[in-house]
């Protein structure tokens, strides 16, 4: 654009981007989407599991806090709930969770199983495909195999 008086502008054919210089653009866009997007999206996959240990983990403490209480872990029919309900035991002292009790990052519930197979109780989630194995972020998230807290 040129200046031709103080209120008005000219446009002339010699500024903006040619189609040819916009389609350069668009395509070198979409080279670094298709390099950086898998490597992003493996981040959140992986950030997934990782909230799922911590949530097993947190949950792991607040059985401990349970069974400190009440002298055994709650049974697999007394489930979770019985971390923020009193299920009508005497020495129930909870909630022994701040907040509800979470589902997994996948929006699925935890398994809790006690007595459990690998431990005094096993808690699981099923990961993004809500099914028993997997790999990738359909593998198992499982409280056997999460680094242990001290009692």
């Amino acid at each position: 654009m040129k200046r031709v008086k103080r209120s008005q502008w000219v446009v002339t054919g010699e500024e903006g981007f040619t189609l040819i210089e916009l389609v350069a653009v668009v395509i070198i866009i979409g080279l670094l989407a298709a390099l950086v997007g898998p490597r992003l999206f493996g981040k959140v996959s992986k950030s997934k599991q990782v909230a799922a240990q911590a949530q097993i983990e947190m949950l792991g403490v607040a059985l401990d806090s349970f069974r400190l209480d009440i002298g055994h872990y709650p049974t697999t029919d007394e489930s979770l709930q019985v971390l923020q309900a009193n299920p009508g035991l005497d020495r129930w002292d909870g909630p022994y969770l701040k907040k509800d009790i979470p589902q997994d990052p996948w929006g699925g519930a935890y398994a809790y199983i006690c007595p459990g197979e690998h431990g005094e109780y096993d808690i699981i989630s099923f990961g993004a495909d809500k099914t028993p194995g997997g790999e990738g972020e359909n593998a198992d998230v499982v409280s056997w195999k999460i680094k242990k807290h001290s009692s």
